[in-house]
């Protein structure tokens, strides 16, 4: 454990980012080109004492915060504490995972880490009813959702827990992650629909499925 005498050096404004984002000290280690463990050493043993320069400017530039959140000191942060203030305010960081929804055959969850962000207006997600909502943004695979989404296309997934509706969902299935319109069945049972009709809707047991989020923006090239 930390010294209670040493310098905190941002380590409780990291876990505190951290857990706000639900990114892993694990992914932020790999974001900053570290091993996995190497937050998590800083954080709980002050193994480094403090953050390297390039690394925590990478910290800093992932949660939208200035440097000296994470302990930066003196001249060399002057120029990010004045810049990332504005950044940050009336906006949203959400994290993009390192994995991909089927909208096909299915695809196996490889990682969730997140590798990087998309900026929202805090005002526009309130726009669109999502203030409050705890969004990652995946990329959709395969075809059987067209022409609704798009292989190529980035999704917001809501990850809010609550009574399921007829919607979109990303959900999984054992260990595959598929991107579907979900409707309710029989009881104790779900309907899985894809919208290209080439693929069959599928009915599957309602215990069988882990629903991760709702689909609740889409965006891709045009």
């Amino acid at each position: 454990m930390v010294n209670a005498s040493e310098p905190d050096n941002g380590r409780a404004r990291l876990v505190e980012l951290a857990e706000a984002q639900r990114v892993s000290l694990a992914a932020l280690s790999r974001l900053i080109g570290r091993n996995p463990t190497y937050l998590q050493q800083f954080v709980r043993k002050g193994s480094p004492r403090k953050l390297e320069e390039q690394d925590r400017r990478k910290l800093a530039e992932f949660f939208g915060v200035a440097e000296a959140e994470l302990g930066a000191t003196g001249e060399k942060s002057s120029i990010s504490d004045r810049i990332a203030p504005r950044l940050s305010t009336g906006w949203v960081d959400v994290p993009r995972l390192a994995v991909d929804a089927s909208a096909g055959p299915g695809t196996v969850a490889a990682g969730e880490a997140a590798y990087d962000t998309f900026r929202f207006s805090e005002r526009w997600l309130a726009e669109q009813g999502l203030k409050g909502a705890q969004l990652s943004a995946i990329t959709v695979m395969g075809d059987s959702m067209e022409p609704t989404l798009r292989a190529g296309d980035e999704i917001l997934v809501d990850t809010r827990k609550g009574p399921l509706r007829d919607g979109i969902y990303v959900l999984r299935l054992g260990d595959v992650l598929h991107v579907k319109r979900l409707q309710s069945g029989p009881p104790g049972r779900l309907h899985l629909l894809s919208q290209n009709m080439a693929y069959p809707p599928m009915e599957v047991a309602a215990e069988d499925v882990e629903v991760i989020g709702r689909v609740v923006w889409k965006g891709g090239r045009v």
